[in-house]
């Protein structure tokens, strides 16, 4: 009988990672905040303003984002009190990760969209 390559004990390893990964980035936007914090260290309120993302959703994902280790939270000693997000170094090593979707978007956008420059 052929070797069956997506049975081996090494794909079930690769592919528990990748399902590992995504538990801790999945969904709309833990991957965007993360590219923001990535370039530098924003308020809460600034956070919302530039991803464009509600209050109470933003929270949710930062607590989660918290909890792997990937931002941190900082209570700024200010009037009114200010919250300031920063990524990790661990955040840091997703970096490649970010980039090469950044890359992809836009081989996609121009694969499917086409070149909006062009006429």
């Amino acid at each position: 009988m052929a070797h069956q390559p997506y049975a081996s004990q090494e794909c079930r390893n690769a592919h528990r990672s990748v399902h590992d990964t995504l538990d801790v980035v999945s969904g709309k936007w833990k991957l965007l905040i993360l590219a923001v914090l990535l370039e530098e260290k924003q308020r809460f309120k600034e956070l919302t303003r530039t991803i464009g993302i509600s209050p109470r959703i933003l929270s949710k994902e930062l607590q989660e984002l918290e909890l792997n280790q990937l931002v941190t939270r900082t209570v700024c000693d200010t009037r009114p009190v200010t919250v300031e997000y920063a990524a990790t170094a661990h955040a840091h090593t997703l970096s490649n990760v970010i980039h090469a979707m950044h890359e992809w978007g836009k081989l996609h956008h121009a694969t499917v969209i086409g070149d909006v420059g062009k006429s």
